[in-house]
């Protein structure tokens, strides 16, 4: 502003000049405040009078946007532009805020959760725009407990009613992996450790394919699992120089966090490859371990379907059509049972019944432990007290309640006769 001034609610100065309906008004340029207002004489009695009315006055809109409000529209505006979002989602994210700041619980909740509420709302948009942002990176952003914005996101949600789709797996590959200081060649990165971004991409994409077909996404978050697929697909494209490198390692190349469930994701995935390569001509020869397997990755990877369905499928299918044969030639079902858990072993080594693991989530292959509480120790005597309530449920023949009728019919006459008048 050419002859200074400060705005009264963020401290900006820069303030322009805006034109409302014909009325000249002084706009922060920063927040939006209304600095000085147009004026209007639109009364009948205001005109009489000669009294000039402020605009807001004579259209009888007198209720302001608070400034924790504003904070939190300002808040969104610069968390879209930090990441670059086109401005139709900047819109969007705003009219989310302003629709969630409509109900009380949110309008009262504490200032923690109103800075969450500000990237939910940008996280929401992301979402329904099939743009690749995870919750971390927001989270990374605003400073934020991720606890605490999980639930704040799925309450929001809720209340708003909205229509949020999964996250694209492929695109949430290509943005994660994109951030990965392991492209170029720098002091603290040496060459032979850096890679070609393609082709690094590539291999991860079917790593996680891979995870994702053999139920390892399912239900889970999915970093950890990106982080695992990137880390072998960049030891397999150059093994010999990577084989040495550990996770954790690899990781603090790459200038990323690493997630705690990764180490769990990759032996999952190394399993996997291992019992592929158990089916594939070339490589069961091979006496290969979790170290080795790594090698191979790329011939894998080029037969994953077929080499998929034949270690989680044909196997068990072959076991099932063994054993029936080895049970038809015994006697009994005991006998044949017997029969088939010591033929199995003399058989040569490749003829023997494969057992592979069937193709189920991890959470049914290794279900958690559960305790179950003891029993309760019994400690009745046949010594206790027993209601008449309680006889009552043992009766079954007429007789019998006959004489409990008259069992109590005696005991009150009983009773009446030995307490005084």
């Amino acid at each position: 502003m050419p002859g200074g001034g400060q705005c009264p609610d963020c401290g900006s100065t820069e303030l322009v000049e805006d034109s409302h309906y014909s009325q000249s008004q002084l706009v922060c340029s920063d927040c939006g405040c209304v600095v000085t207002e147009g004026v209007l004489t639109t009364t009948f009695s205001d005109e009489g009078n000669l009294r000039e009315v402020t605009y807001s006055r004579s259209t009888g809109e007198n209720d302001q946007v608070s400034r924790s409000q504003q904070r939190g529209l300002r808040r969104v505006r610069d968390l879209c532009r930090v990441l670059q979002l086109p401005s139709t989602f900047e819109d969007t994210a705003v009219a989310y805020y302003q629709q969630a700041y409509r109900h009380s619980g949110i309008r009262a909740a504490r200032l923690q959760k109103k800075e969450v509420l500000v990237g939910c709302c940008v996280l929401i948009t992301c979402r329904q725009h099939n743009w690749p942002l995870t919750m971390g990176t927001v989270c990374a952003l605003l400073y934020a407990d991720l606890d605490v914005f999980s639930g704040t996101y799925m309450q929001i949600v809720k209340l708003l009613g909205l229509d949020v789709p999964s996250l694209c797996l492929a695109d949430l590959v290509k943005t994660y992996c994109s951030s990965f200081r392991l492209f170029q060649a720098s002091p603290s990165v040496p060459a032979k450790y850096v890679e070609d971004k393609e082709k690094m991409l590539s291999r991860t994409l079917q790593l996680v394919e891979l995870a994702d077909e053999t139920w390892l996404v399912t239900g889970r978050h999915p970093l950890p699992v990106i982080t695992a697929a990137t880390f072998l697909a960049w030891q397999s494209l150059q093994p010999s120089h990577r084989l040495t490198c550990s996770l954790a390692r690899f990781c603090k190349l790459a200038n990323v966090d690493l997630p705690y469930p990764a180490s769990s994701r990759l032996q999952e995935l190394l399993s996997v490859l291992l019992r592929m390569a158990e089916r594939l001509a070339w490589l069961e020869v091979l006496k290969l371990d979790k170290r080795s397997v790594v090698k191979h990755i790329g011939d894998l990877l080029q037969h994953r379907h077929t080499l998929v369905r034949k270690a989680f499928r044909d196997g068990t299918a072959e076991m099932e059509a063994g054993e029936k044969e080895l049970r038809g030639r015994c006697q009994g079902p005991e006998q044949g049972k017997e029969e088939v858990a010591n033929s199995s072993l003399d058989l040569p080594e490749g003829k023997r019944p494969a057992s592979p693991t069937p193709l189920l989530p991890p959470c049914m292959l290794k279900p958690p432990k559960r305790i179950c509480p003891p029993p309760p120790v019994s400690t009745v005597t046949g010594d206790e007290n027993i209601s008449d309530s309680e006889i009552e449920q043992y009766l079954r023949t007429p007789q019998e309640i006959k004489d409990f009728e008259k069992a109590q019919a005696a005991r009150q006459a009983a009773r009446s006769v030995s307490s005084p008048p």
